[in-house]
């Protein structure tokens, strides 16, 4: 039972309930706690709109957002939704005593759509388009909001964007969302909502050295908005610690008055079609002159996906165990641990297989031989024909058309875009990402060891990560596209004395990392050269 002398300014409620129900079923409801100083930051940005009577906490959990606004406003009507009974009980034990919280056991995706709020306060869940009834939703966004969205939505951008609906005038808005969105493809249409409905006013991103949330592996920012008259700036701010948090308190205490700074936008002028991160951290390209597309160098394209690995993969032990014969598998890298360095030879490869790692995919396409006939039946016993990608496939055992690619890219990384020569000639599963040297252009203006000299330099890695996607711990993830569309060096600019000298140097490289002592010096050297030539300043 809570009243407003009792409120905690704290996180203790949260962690009480942590201990007592188990991370799985927190998982299942996506129950990431926001931390009392930022919700309580979120509350003053809502509790600035001095007309604030109506709130509504479409996520509402324990009430963490309501404890923050109700310690500093005891009038205010709050309505909260939630969809976990459990959490629901325990939160409706906590506001017993405080008749002005009203809360609904009831999905908000589809409900309360017909009322709206003087402010709206929320950490929505975090869910993947395959992990809730996205089809059902979808279908009521279109119906009411006239808006088409693509199947591969997150969840949390659809609250955001009922919400935002839902705002009264001079109604304040507050969402904590993973940052992801700024810079990724399916975030595009919630940037060209927020410009269209010009509520947008302050985005504040969490640095990536420290999780916001202990336990969920991701980045957050908040969004401050505000359905007011003031919709022609928009601040962009990065916190690194939780001082500069008050860089935000004096924002909100200041609004709307807005000192124009190299991190204020007109809004007209953000373009939702751009990863945002270029309106908060200063982007490494801006450093070199001469660049162009990596798309007119090589294309990347994503690696073979099965739709069921444990089936398809194989080591030489259980193509024994099946009697698969060699000439049905196809040679393949199925996990980034199997490749250490920079360069993957026939060496390291027979090395994996006489390890007996998984180092091979069936490829049983037109064989009539009769274990692989076996082995088929065993998939279609087992339902594999049945999963999501085997299903959509003539014959559901059929590989991607993916023929081996000279170059890998990793798709996660911690410590910086890793690529590797694949001088083994084989496939690779979706662990990496392919690139193919564009014919016709690459062949005859760049020599190939002059292009994968370059991607092993940092001049390369820090223009890649102009365009990379963050998640929590430092974790860094690259779509293809996003290498696509990255910038790089026009490497056709270089005379032949500087080629000859990056081609020698490169060379000496290889042949140390291929006796497993690479000498990073030599890059060093080959980046310096690339600094020299194209830095701007």
């Amino acid at each position: 039972m809570i009243e407003v002398k009792d409120i905690l300014t704290d996180n203790q409620l949260e962690k009480d309930y942590s201990k007592l129900v188990p991370l799985e079923h927190r998982k299942k409801f996506a129950q990431f706690f926001t931390p009392y100083q930022l919700a309580a930051l979120m509350a003053e940005w809502l509790l600035g709109n001095y007309n604030l009577k109506t709130v509504l906490e479409p996520a509402f959990g324990l009430g963490i957002f309501s404890r923050a606004l109700l310690r500093k406003k005891t009038d205010l009507s709050i309505k909260g939704f939630e969809i976990d009974e459990r959490i629901f009980t325990k939160a409706k034990e906590i506001f017993n005593n405080t008749p002005n919280v009203n809360l609904h056991l009831e999905d908000y995706m589809f409900n309360d759509w017909n009322n709206n709020y003087d402010g709206i306060i929320c950490n929505p869940p975090y869910f993947k388009f395959h992990d809730y009834d996205n089809k059902a939703i979808l279908k009521e966004f279109e119906n009411r909001l006239k808006i088409k969205l693509t199947g591969f939505t997150n969840l949390y951008t659809l609250f955001l964007l009922k919400s935002i609906y839902q705002l009264n005038s001079n109604g304040r808005l507050a969402y904590i969302v993973p940052s992801e969105f700024l810079n990724s493809d399916y975030g595009k249409l919630v940037k060209s909502a927020l410009i269209k409905n010009k509520v947008l006013r302050h985005i504040v991103v969490f640095d990536f050295e420290e999780n916001v949330f202990d336990d969920a592996l991701t980045t957050a920012c908040i969004l401050l908005c505000s359905n007011d008259n003031h919709n022609q700036k928009v601040k962009f701010s990065s916190i690194k610690k939780v001082d500069d948090l008050e860089q935000i308190r004096s924002y909100i205490s200041l609004y709307p008055f807005i000192n124009s700074d190299a991190s204020t936008f007109n809004i007209n002028d953000l373009e939702p079609e751009l990863k945002w991160r270029k309106y908060y951290q200063q982007q490494n390209g801006i450093r070199y002159k001469n660049l162009i597309s990596f798309s007119s160098v090589a294309k990347v394209v994503r690696g073979i996906a099965t739709g069921a690995n444990e089936y398809f993969i194989f080591s030489k032990s259980k193509a024994d165990q099946y009697g698969i014969n060699e000439k049905h598998l196809l040679p393949c890298i199925c996990k980034a641990v199997d490749v250490k360095g920079n360069f993957f030879t026939k060496d390291d490869f027979n090395s994996l297989v006489n390890s007996d790692r998984q180092a091979f995919l069936l490829n049983a396409i037109g064989s009539n031989d009769e274990n692989v006939l076996k082995y088929i039946e065993l998939g279609e016993r087992l339902g594999v024909n049945k999963k999501y990608l085997t299903a959509c496939r003539t014959p559901w055992y059929s590989l991607e058309n993916r023929p081996p690619s000279p170059i890998w890219v990793s798709v996660f990384n911690r410590s910086g875009l890793k690529f590797i020569k694949n001088e083994a000639n084989i496939s690779n599963l979706t662990t990496f990402h392919c690139v193919y040297p564009v014919q016709n252009s690459l062949s005859d203006n760049v020599n190939v060891n002059i292009l994968f000299a370059y991607l092993l330099t940092d001049v390369a890695r820090e223009m890649f990560e102009d365009n990379r996607r963050e998640y929590g711990d430092g974790l860094q993830k690259f779509e293809p596209n996003d290498l696509n569309k990255a910038m790089m060096l026009d490497l056709t600019l270089l005379d032949k004395k500087t080629e000859n000298k990056i081609i020698e140097l490169y060379k000496k490289y290889r042949e140390t990392a291929i006796n497993k002592s690479p000498d990073k010096s030599l890059l060093v050297e080959i980046n310096d050269i690339f600094k020299n030539k194209y830095c701007q300043y």
